[in-house]
């Protein structure tokens, strides 16, 4: 048993990417699942999904983390059976455009600052009492390796990376004499929706990020985050840093021609 059995796991972002596979990935341990996302159509079949294969319950939330008013609103909604959150992952993120700064949308920087940043304070600032209060709890957050090295026309997306980076080690202090762990998982490329999500939907410059290497797959990422929240209760894993065999880091990667 890895002691997730009957927990309850809430996972932002989780209608597709690492975030489903995160769900995936706690189902398989037994772990009840609270899926939170704008796209709620694809949560209530995932939960199905997750239903019909092994008996996973799963209670669905339509959640934009964006919204602090929305984000406290949806917390404190959860029914009892479900409010008692032992494992956050806050995994909704995203990136827009590949621009310079002098050159970068006001738009697009919003967006990543309210989803990255702000948007993991929100959830983070109204789940953890609870974790406080009852004497247990995990927060897992997707970091990126783009936290710790930037890229050319990643200014902005680095920067709410390193401010995870931040956050996670700043949480971890002021729950310091408290049960209550914090872990930072911090992926270099991923094969996800992220690239396209980024280039707003252009599937063929998408592609390209991906092209003559092999990126990580959600499923590894998911494998990292659940093997943490398994760790023994006095076990705290601060950071976990992982990459494919074909990337070193943010700028050097190992394409085949």
């Amino acid at each position: 048993m890895s002691g997730l059995q009957g927990k309850v796991v809430l996972i932002t972002g989780a209608s597709s990417g690492i975030g489903e596979a995160c769900a995936r990935a706690f189902a398989a341990e037994g772990a009840r699942l609270i899926l939170a996302a704008r796209r709620t159509e694809k949560l209530d079949a995932l939960a199905r999904e997750l239903s019909d294969q092994g008996g996973t319950a799963a209670h669905v939330v339509s959640l934009d983390v964006q919204q602090a008013g929305a984000v406290e609103a949806a917390i404190a909604a959860l029914p009892a059976e479900w409010a008692a959150i032992d494992v956050l992952v806050n995994n909704a993120g995203l990136s827009r455009g590949l621009d310079k700064v002098h050159e970068g949308k006001p738009s697009d920087w919003d967006e990543m600052l309210d989803t990255n940043v702000k948007g993991l304070l929100f959830v983070t600032r109204f789940v953890v009492p609870g974790m406080v209060e009852r004497g247990r709890g995990h927060v897992i957050s997707l970091g990126s390796t783009a936290g710790d090295m930037t890229y050319p026309g990643g200014a902005v997306y680095c920067a709410t990376k390193a401010a995870e980076h931040a956050i996670n080690d700043g949480l971890r202090q002021d729950l310091l004499g408290t049960p209550v762990r914090v872990t930072s998982v911090d992926p270099g490329m991923v094969e996800t929706d992220f690239s396209k999500i980024r280039f707003r939907g252009d599937e063929e410059r998408a592609a390209k990020v991906y092209a003559n290497l092999t990126p990580l797959k959600p499923e590894d990422v998911a494998d990292a985050i659940v093997w943490a929240a398994c760790r023994p209760v006095h076990v705290n894993i601060a950071r976990i840093s992982l990459t494919s065999i074909d990337q070193a880091n943010s700028l050097l990667f190992n394409r085949k021609s």
